[in-house]
């Protein structure tokens, strides 16, 4: 648009914005009314900052987007891939809580330690308990709650 389109557009914005003004002011008070007269300034600010071609722009692009978004088999594919990635996402993260239990097995003890079954009810001795009598009693205290 060249500078006189511009000019009408701001000039009827503001005139719009300024009968409205008044009209606030009539039925409203001060107040709205000069709550209108600010808004029907901000058309004729942004013509002569050129942020009124800017907006313009914006919409532009955004309407271009929008137009490609939806008439676009590529854009769908694309939409349609990443659908795919957030399905596999939280599949992932279902089945890793699910697989998550320990599973039982036996690992060969050090020497002079009995045999344990990693998740299962029993553990090997702490190092440091053993021969303790304190210790061998909370351990055995453990056992018949079920805690090992």
């Amino acid at each position: 648009m060249d500078d006189v389109t511009w000019g009408a557009l701001t000039l009827t914005l503001t005139l719009f914005a300024g009968l409205w003004a008044w009209v606030s002011f009539r039925r409203r008070g001060l107040a709205a009314g000069l709550r209108g007269v600010a808004i029907a300034l901000l058309p004729l600010a942004a013509y002569l900052t050129d942020t009124l071609r800017m907006f313009t722009r914006i919409a532009d692009a955004i309407g271009d987007w929008a137009v490609r978004l939806v008439f676009s088999p590529v854009v769908w594919t694309g939409i349609v891939l990443a659908g795919v990635a957030v399905v596999l996402f939280l599949l992932a993260g279902v089945l890793d809580r699910r697989g998550s239990a320990p599973r039982e097995r036996t690992r060969p003890a050090a020497p002079g330690r009995k045999e344990r079954a990693v998740g299962g009810a029993t553990a090997a001795p702490q190092a440091g308990a053993a021969g303790d009598p304190e210790m061998d009693e909370i351990e055995a205290l453990l056992r018949r709650r079920g805690i090992s």
